[in-house]
């Protein structure tokens, strides 16, 4: 008969002050480090405009699908002004198996043309620019600039960040915006890419949603986390 996973009975001493914060948060930066020392964006393009258009298509979607898909839809509309002139509802077709494929599909036709009439075909590398891009918000932007140009304008926060800086005390916002304004004030900036791709990792290897595997984290000595397993 199975078991719900036993929640864990040890806890982690929570800072007192300042410098107990900060001496924590090295910690877990170094935990990082020593898990994920080279980890970069699961999407896989060959230029920020492939980039931009996996991470619009990725919305509600695992990474394996996008990455399923987007080699045929590349081959097809090899071009930025491929995608411009490209048929809404055929584009939807070919990106059906992703999710909310029509919207997706507006969101991919309206970023290129404003790509293309607004900044001559080349994806901005600005974020107050990049944000005006249709299907381009704050986690959009932030994994195109990060990721394509290295560019750290803020820290993604997709599910899998929202639940580890939730579980790890960096946060206790639920709303993406106020938690990436938590981690950008406390995670330093030189940090900012490489933190996400991190915690995104971390989220699908160890910190799962459900019987998160506590056991093999190098972090839950840090962990004060509710559903903390044994």
């Amino acid at each position: 008969m199975a078991t719900s996973p036993k929640k864990s009975r040890s806890a982690s001493p929570r800072p007192k002050n300042a410098a107990e914060r900060r001496a924590r948060l090295e910690r877990i930066l170094k935990g990082l480090d020593e898990l994920y020392p080279n980890v970069t964006c699961a999407l896989e393009h060959s230029n920020p405009w492939q980039l931009l258009v996996a991470t619009i298509l990725s919305a509600q979607c695992t990474d394996k699908r996008v990455n399923m898909v987007t080699p045929g839809l590349f081959r097809k509309y090899p071009t930025i002004q491929d995608f411009a002139n490209a048929s809404q509802d055929e584009l939807a077709q070919d990106i059906r198996s992703t999710g909310f494929f029509n919207n997706k599909a507006k969101s991919v036709s309206g970023a290129a043309r404003k790509i293309l009439g607004d900044f001559g075909g080349d994806v901005p590398r600005e974020i107050d620019k990049l944000l005006t891009v249709p299907g381009a918000a704050r986690k959009t932007a932030n994994v195109v600039l990060g990721t394509a140009f290295g560019i750290a304008s803020g820290v993604v926060v997709d599910t899998h960040v929202q639940r580890i800086a939730q579980r790890l005390d960096l946060t206790k916002e639920s709303d993406p915006v106020k938690i990436e304004k938590d981690l950008m004030q406390t995670i330093p900036r030189e940090k900012w890419i490489l933190f996400s791709h991190q915690i995104i990792h971390h989220g699908r290897a160890l910190c799962v949603a459900r019987k998160p595997k506590c056991a093999e984290c190098r972090l839950s000595a840090l962990c004060n986390a509710a559903d903390k397993t044994a």
